[in-house]
C-alpha cells in the first residue's frame, strides 16, 4: 500500500489526516503493509535451498508452534495462530529456522488458510524428496471475531498431508499425537 492510497482511506472514512495523530499514518501504514506482504517478494525454493543438509535420518522431524500472521484476502483483515510441520526424511534434512522462513514467506501475502497450509506442505516435500510431510495450521480469523457473525473463540484448523502422511493412516495419527 502507498502512502497515497493510506491518505485517501483515511478521508474516505470521513477522518481528518491533518489532525496531529493522524499526519504521520500514510507513512506508518505504508511501512506496515509493506512488512505484511513481504512474501511476495520471497522465493520459497530460495529460502530452502541455503539450508538442506545431508544426514543419515530416516524419522519423523516435527516443529511445532510456529507463530502465524497472515492477512485474509477477503476481508484483508488478519489471521494469526500456528504452524505444526513434520517429515520423513530419506537422508536430507532442512535447517530448522529456514521451516519458520518458509511459514512467513507463504504467510506474508494475501491469503486462505486452506491455500497456506497446502502451500507450505507442497513447498516442503521435492527438495529434499521428503517420504512424506504433513502441515496443519489453527488460526482465528478476525473477519470472523470483529465482523459478522463476531465469534470470539472460533478456531480454523486445516491440514494438508503428503506423501506417507497421506498414505499410511499409522504415520498420520503419529504426526498428529505428536502435534498434540
Amino acid at each position: 500500500m502507498t502512502e497515497d492510497l493510506a491518505l485517501q482511506l483515511i478521508k474516505s472514512i470521513g477522518e481528518d489526516p491533518d489532525r496531529e495523530g493522524l499526519r504521520d499514518t500514510p507513512k506508518r501504514v505504508a511501512k506496515a503493509w509493506g512488512h505484511l506482504m513481504q512474501g511476495y517478494a520471497q522465493n520459497p525454493a530460495e529460502i530452502l535451498g541455503k539450508a538442506i543438509f545431508s544426514e543419515k535420518c530416516d524419522q519423523m522431524i516435527i516443529v511445532k508452534d510456529i507463530e502465524v500472521y497472515s492477512m485474509c484476502e477477503h476481508h484483508m483483515l488478519p489471521f494469526f495462530g500456528k504452524c505444526h510441520i513434520g517429515y520423513i526424511s530419506r537422508g536430507r534434512i532442512y535447517g530448522v529456522s529456514k521451516l519458520a522462513r518458509l511459514v512467513d514467506c507463504f504467510s506474508r501475502r494475501l491469503q486462505l488458510q486452506e491455500r497456506l497450509t497446502r502451500q507450505i506442505a507442497e513447498a516442503l516435500i521435492e527438495p529434499i524428496d521428503a517420504e512424506g510431510v504433513g502441515v496443519v495450521v489453527e488460526a482465528q480469523h478476525l473477519c470472523m471475531m470483529m465482523r459478522g457473525v463476531s465469534k470470539q473463540n472460533s478456531v480454523m484448523v486445516t491440514s494438508a498431508m503428503l506423501g506417507s502422511f497421506r498414505e499410511e493412516p499409522e504415520t498420520r495419527a503419529e504426526f498428529l499425537k505428536l502435534i498434540g
